[in-house]
């Protein structure tokens, strides 16, 4: 399966049906000098994301971000190899980095998985938002918990549209993973307030437009 593009710059390059069944949702955006990707996958797949960003006619070494938005091993495992050969930044909320650091099997899911969790060091931390500034664009991370305590989401605004990357917003929740029921809720009217016309979710692809989007974030609250 080839890369999906999602709007001008913006392409899902990785997923379970794209590049492995662990994986979650890989999104690629292209700045006007750089890239940055939203999440790195489980880990086995890295070679066939860049490969991905390649088939774009792009460089993968111009992959200068790299956003972590929880700490679950589908979503981190291959944060350290993107890293290694790429030299990118990693960027994650506070807690995400924590549990990194700390290589929890539970709380990062390896354990679910039957994956070893990796040690991995966040290069800058988040508490509740962060504005990172490419040219003229900011792409705005913000904490979203309930799937996880340290759950973060991404938005950019491009050319009249807002995209997000809302990652799980389906979940799901289980106590052994930190969810919180009500926190999950109070996070998804957080996502609807930001009225996007087009959402990138975590592991089941891109909805839009807003009344699309609204429609499926709401089948969660109810």
């Amino acid at each position: 399966m080839n890369p999906e593009k999602v709007c001008d710059g913006v392409w899902l390059v990785g997923g379970p049906e794209m590049t492995d069944p662990s994986d979650c949702c890989v999104y690629l955006i292209q700045f006007a000098e750089e890239l940055a990707l939203i999440d790195a996958g489980a880990g086995e797949s890295v070679s066939h994301i860049m490969e991905n960003v390649e088939s774009l006619k792009l460089d993968p070494k111009l992959v200068k971000k790299l956003i972590l938005t929880h700490c679950h091993i589908d979503h981190i495992g291959g944060a350290n190899e993107f890293k290694s050969r790429l030299g990118c930044e990693i960027i994650a909320q506070e807690k995400t980095a924590e549990t990194l650091l700390r290589g929890d099997p539970v709380l990062t899911a390896a354990k679910w998985y039957g994956m070893e969790a990796p040690v991995i060091a966040v290069d800058k931390t988040f508490g509740d938002s962060l504005e990172l500034s490419f040219g003229g664009e900011t792409l705005h991370l913000i904490h979203i918990p309930g799937h996880s305590p340290d759950s973060s989401a991404a938005y950019l605004d491009r050319k009249g549209k807002r995209i997000l990357f809302g990652q799980d917003v389906h979940g799901p929740l289980h106590p052994a993973l930190g969810s919180n029921a009500d926190l999950y809720h109070k996070s998804l009217q957080r996502l609807l307030e930001l009225k996007p016309d087009i959402l990138c979710e975590g592991h089941f692809g891109i909805y839009q437009p807003n009344a699309a989007i609204e429609r499926y974030v709401k089948s969660y609250l109810g």
